[in-house]
């Protein structure tokens, strides 16, 4: 009998513990969600801050979008351009804001080496990256011979502010017909008159 009553006083002792046991469980399990949401909340906003960094760097609002349409005097007129001067061609080009879908008139058509380069402002800021097009006679000093895609040269050109005397890194080089056009922003409706470059790869005929 006495056995019979220790067994029946530990049985409500053991299921105490084991209740004991699941409710320590449960409490560390929303603890654990709780960490791990936090530490993809975090890699979100780091992911975020990296792609907010990489359209800074690619920012082109300080484009001069608009210029005289002068050209570098030792710049090869090209002969039987794809686009002629004044005929009509689709910009497929995302370079700024409101180009990419525009119908632009060409205003000059030119054979030369075009380059996209990386470099520094001289009036501070952010790098600029793959910065879209620099044509060989655009550099100071050119040379002949193209430049290759890591080579180190000075911007001899304004398209942008502090682009004019900054060193830059050439990204990309290219022997094509590069183009001057004008055109109307998609987005604002401004006239673009003889925007400096676009390639023939970025061009397409008016349908």
């Amino acid at each position: 009998m006495k056995i019979k009553k220790l067994l029946i006083g530990l049985v409500p002792l053991m299921i105490a513990l084991v209740l004991t046991a699941c409710a320590g469980n449960d409490e560390t399990a929303p603890k654990d969600n709780t960490d791990k949401e936090n530490e993809s909340n975090e890699n979100m906003d780091m992911n975020e801050k990296e792609s907010d960094s990489m359209e800074e760097g690619m920012d082109h609002s300080g484009m001069n979008h608009s210029s005289s349409g002068e050209v570098p005097e030792d710049l090869t007129v090209a002969e039987n351009p794809t686009y002629p001067v004044g005929s009509q061609a689709v910009m497929h080009a995302n370079h700024m804001k409101g180009m990419d879908g525009a119908t632009a008139t060409v205003t000059g058509a030119f054979e030369t080496t075009v380059y996209a380069v990386s470099y520094t402002p001289t009036t501070g800021g952010e790098p600029v990256e793959d910065h879209k097009w620099v044509i060989h006679e655009e550099i100071e000093d050119p040379g002949e011979e193209p430049f290759q895609a890591g080579d180190e040269v000075v911007l001899n050109t304004d398209h942008m502010e502090g682009m004019d005397g900054a060193t830059a890194t050439i990204d990309s080089t290219e022997q094509t017909t590069i183009y001057m056009v004008s055109y109307t922003d998609t987005e604002t409706g401004e006239e673009v008159k003889n925007h400096k470059w676009v390639t023939e790869t970025e061009l397409s005929p008016v349908e």
